[in-house]
């Protein structure tokens, strides 16, 4: 059974679903608002770089997606600069009035790791202006850590590359950001199936962030239903605790008692 008051919580909003959807690579807007309903996702991430979220006069993403029944999160994908992803930010802002920014400063090309640098120097920046900064990281515990003092609402490491689909490749790490956060942890990126996503949140993430896992599925559809299954069953193991793991058997079925 559900926990009705088990909720995520960003930044004073809170939010029943833990899984939230990114909205690149779906073979249309039409199946892209299908695979958001049955993830039963309510925060759904756009690139403003990609998709047109300021110019009400052109057809966009935002025509398919009710904003009364999903909190949208603008991001700055594709952004190589401290002063693009600012730049970004500030247009979300100015053109949608939206003042939360997942923030992307990627430092290569090629495997899209972040450039932690420039995103701590933008979280800075972001914050004394006034938004609510959901910083996209490697697993690093003490870049973690200083992305946190510098104000970000949650930080939100790499379980893998992006798009990579190799799941959770630190679980350590994870766990030792986990250890150390005082806010929430989303786990971002290198999800590829259902178990990915349920390890995630056994390891006391508080929400997945993903996008390629589904928009890239063979069916987007199931996989996203799959995935709200999940993401749910991972976080009631986790608050069910799991058993200690033991070198050698435990017999099920007690022995003291039993007649010779």
């Amino acid at each position: 059974m559900e926990n009705n008051s088990d909720f995520l919580e960003i930044a004073g909003k809170k939010f029943k679903s833990r899984l939230i959807i990114g909205t690149g690579k779906y073979a249309s807007f039409e199946q892209t608002r299908e695979a958001i309903e049955k993830a039963g996702a309510e925060i759904v991430t756009v690139a403003v770089r990609r998709v047109n979220i300021t110019d009400k006069s052109k057809e966009s993403l935002l025509d398919y997606i009710d904003p009364k029944k999903y909190f949208i999160l603008p991001n700055t994908a594709g952004c190589y600069t401290v002063e693009e992803a600012v730049r970004t930010a500030r247009l979300a802002r100015e053109g949608g009035g939206y003042d939360w920014v997942k923030l992307e400063v990627i430092g290569d090309e090629k495997t899209l790791f972040p450039d932690n640098a420039g995103l701590l120097e933008a979280t800075k920046i972001l914050v004394k202006e006034g938004f609510t900064v959901l910083p996209y990281t490697n697993d690093d515990p003490i870049m973690a850590k200083k992305l946190e003092d510098a104000g970000a609402a949650t930080v939100m490491p790499l379980g893998a590359p992006i798009g990579s689909g190799l799941g959770i490749r630190n679980p350590y790490n994870i766990k030792i950001i986990l250890e150390m956060a005082s806010v929430p942890i989303v786990v971002d990126a290198g999800v590829g199936t259902a178990s990915d996503a349920t390890i995630a949140m056994e390891l006391g993430a508080d929400a997945v962030l993903m996008n390629t896992g589904i928009a890239g599925a063979k069916d987007p559809i199931k996989m996203a239903i799959a995935m709200n299954h999940a993401v749910k069953a991972g976080r009631l193991a986790y608050r069910a605790g799991r058993i200690p793991k033991k070198l050698y058997a435990t017999a099920s079925s007690p022995i003291e008692g039993v007649i010779e």
